[in-house]
């Protein structure tokens, strides 16, 4: 499973985006994606999905 850092989560939009450890890719996270509320700076493991987008976390939890 992946790692990364938050970046940044607007939670009154409800998305933000991390910063995959190993890529140093941003990945875009949507508040649907969340199973534990994240901020700035945040720890966090995730899962990927590709959509019409690119990519996108999902079941996005703290460290």
């Amino acid at each position: 499973m992946p790692t990364g850092t938050v970046k940044f989560f607007m939670e009154q939009k409800g998305f933000g985006f991390i910063i995959d450890d190993e890529t140093k890719e941003e990945v875009f996270v949507h508040v649907s994606g969340l199973i534990d509320k994240v901020k700035a700076e945040d720890k966090v493991t995730y899962q990927v999905e590709e959509d019409k987008r690119g990519k996108k976390a999902k079941e996005v939890q703290k460290i």
